[in-house]
């Protein structure tokens, strides 16, 4: 696992935007330009809601800015300490049937609006969800037996130091999506 690089997250609803938007101004963490992004979730034939994350693998197909980014994720410590690969590919929908000859089936389709800022060794990346809501979601990359959990809260202390009403959430953006539209 030393060669593996894991992306490390943690992620707040967000109540207060302009709160937000200040506080991360405040310490230096300036937000680029909004991007959309075009998820297409993926999940192990087999694999459901109801099941654990741990250990199953999960592909995402996104598209920004006409580029498409094809994902693997592993949850490893929980469900946002995970082992990322990520590539670019040039057809969006033969990799759509790619995926799905590999043994994924869609899941849901996530669509936000993201602005992102680096503070350090943490990307921070504030997300407009449709459906879902406003959130922040502070990662950092790590390789090697760095512990997830450790990690996460590492990045917690850092999210609770801006000083803005933040409410946690240990759900990712499928589950989200998911739950807000079965709602509707």
């Amino acid at each position: 696992m030393a060669h593996e690089v894991r992306e490390i997250e943690v992620k707040y609803r967000v109540r207060d935007l302009s709160a937000l938007e200040e506080a991360l101004a405040r310490c230096g963490a300036f937000l680029s330009s909004p991007a959309r992004q075009d998820d297409q979730a993926y999940a192990e034939n087999g694999w459901t809601y109801e099941q654990s994350k741990l250990g199953a693998t999960f592909a995402r197909l996104r598209t920004q800015q006409g580029r498409h980014l094809f994902t693997i994720k592993r949850p490893l410590d929980n469900a946002m300490a995970c082992l990322e690969h990520e590539t670019e590919v040039t057809d969006r929908e033969q990799m759509h049937h790619a995926i799905l000859a590999m043994g994924f089936h869609p899941t849901v389709r996530i669509v936000k609006t993201r602005r992102t800022a680096t503070f350090g060794d943490m990307t921070i990346c504030v997300d407009e969800v449709e459906h879902a809501g406003i959130f922040v979601e502070i990662e950092r990359t790590v390789n090697g037996e760095e512990s997830g959990t450790v990690v996460q809260q590492e990045l917690d202390t850092f999210a609770r130091s801006l000083g803005v009403e933040l409410e946690r959430t240990t759900d990712t953006y499928d589950s989200l999506v998911r739950a807000a539209l079965a709602l509707a």
